[in-house]
């Protein structure tokens, strides 16, 4: 069995989004450097989005001008025009958000999943003839907001779509929190049975407290790449219902006692996570933070 877990830290983009306190680029370096000093390999910075609508997001480019290292930043696009900006800015791996369910689509970039899907196939088009990576996030994949309980079949459908056009790899992800470990099991399973668990990552929100056992329950099924948000940041300002993320300090605690290796180094990301606590003051840290404090100790 694979023991190397891959954690990407989404705080910086997915965590940053709908905080009330829009940081400043010089606050948003900050925080990604203590992320990299602490040996977090994969870190998504921001998105390429109108400013106008996440605020948060303004002055992306500028945020990657300014990073260094061997860690693999990745940025958020909505469509052909992100992917461009972000090449510009040299950005590494880029992520396609899709979501299973037409409504979410229509409310987050305004079209249906299956022209949702038209739009991704350019992007990757684009993106083999540049010999860039983009992978895709499958939004929605357990429950919509506006829709509810997501088929299976369904989110199978799209992720072999989404793989058949050129994504490097499928993001799982569970947008508002509804999901449990039964159908994480059963989900995870199914698409690591017909397409390999290299494939896949799974990104989980904390909304029902079931963040962490839904990461066990991925990593049953094979899957070792997640996404989580230091100090548990997070929320989507499109999906009405979504708390933060799984904390980054919870997951890798978590795994690393079940044996796993991340090769993050625990002291440094506390100190990443009471920086994010200290920039946003709405970020309360992980659930184990106190514990993993004493221990540390």
């Amino acid at each position: 069995m694979n023991k190397h877990v891959i954690i990407n830290d989404v705080g910086p983009r997915d965590g940053l989004q709908n905080q009330p306190r829009v940081l400043e680029i010089h606050q948003r370096v900050e925080l990604i450097n203590a992320l990299v000093a602490a040996g977090v390999p994969e870190i998504e910075v921001g998105a390429f989005v109108s400013p106008k609508a996440v605020p948060a997001m303004a002055g992306t480019d500028k945020v990657f001008a300014q990073l260094k290292g061997d860690t693999v930043f990745s940025a958020l696009i909505p469509n052909m025009r992100g992917y461009q900006s972000a090449k510009e800015a040299g950005v590494p791996l880029s992520s396609l958000v899709v979501a299973v369910s037409n409504t979410m689509n229509e409310k987050n970039i305004g079209m249906n999943t299956d022209t949702a899907l038209v739009a991704c196939q350019g992007v990757f088009a684009q993106a083999q003839q540049d010999n860039s990576e983009v992978q895709a996030y499958v939004a929605t994949a357990w429950e919509c907001p506006f829709e509810g309980e997501v088929s299976q079949a369904d989110v199978i459908d799209v992720s072999a779509r989404l793989l058949a056009i050129g994504a490097k790899r499928i993001v799982v992800a569970d947008t508002i929190g509804a999901a449990n470990p039964a159908n994480v099991t059963s989900l995870m399973n199914a698409l690591v049975e017909k397409f390999g668990a290299e494939r896949f990552a799974c990104h989980f929100h904390d909304t029902r407290a079931m963040g962490l056992a839904n990461v066990y329950a991925a990593l049953t099924a094979g899957v070792r790449r997640f996404d989580a948000s230091i100090a548990g940041l997070g929320g989507c300002p499109f999906a009405p219902g979504a708390s933060g993320n799984v904390a980054t300090e919870d997951v890798v605690m978590m795994v690393e006692q079940m044996g796993f290796v991340t090769g993050i180094d625990m002291k440094k990301l506390l100190t990443a996570s009471d920086l994010a606590i200290q920039l946003t003051g709405t970020a309360k840290g992980g659930k184990a933070k106190l514990w993993i404090e004493k221990y540390l100790s």
